[in-house]
Order: C-alpha cells, then structure tokens, then sequence
C-alpha cells in the first residue's frame, strides 16, 4: 500500500507501508491491504505507520483520511513535534 501524509506546509510521509492507524471521528481504525474505499474525518491523535517490523508514529492535529485502491492519504492539520 501506498501512504501519503500531506499537510499545509509539507509533505510529512510518503512510502509503501503494510498497515496504518488514524485517529477516526468516531475511533482509531486500522487499515490494511485491499481495504474498502473510505473518506473520514481525522481527530487530533496517533497515526501509527508499519513497514514490516518497523513502527513510526506521527501525531497529527485533526484531518481527514481517503482510501481508494491500496492508496492511502492523509491530509493533517499539522503535525506535532515529539
């Protein structure tokens, strides 16, 4: 899959990942490979991005998530610094 994290002022992520975590509306979701097409509202929160074995986290302030054939976009509000 595909992921794209966008924000106002740059492009946060961008690269092949095997799951990814946002913080929804109405609740953290997980998406997988050959998930179904999606748009949400994102709250302020954790994504959380897997590449195999590996784990990065990003905190984002609100946005909103779109999924479409294993392509995966996030525009964040911002992003908070660790």
């Amino acid at each position: 899959m595909k992921l794209t994290i966008i924000t106002p002022d740059k492009l946060a992520f961008e690269g092949d990942v095997t799951s990814v975590t946002v913080p929804g509306s109405a609740g953290s979701f997980e998406i997988l490979n050959d998930h179904a097409a999606i748009v949400s509202t994102l709250e302020d929160g954790k994504v959380i991005i897997r590449q195999g074995k590996a784990e990065q986290v990003l905190n984002i302030i609100g946005g909103v998530v779109e999924v479409i054939d294993n392509k995966i976009t996030v525009l964040a509000e911002g992003i908070l610094d660790k």
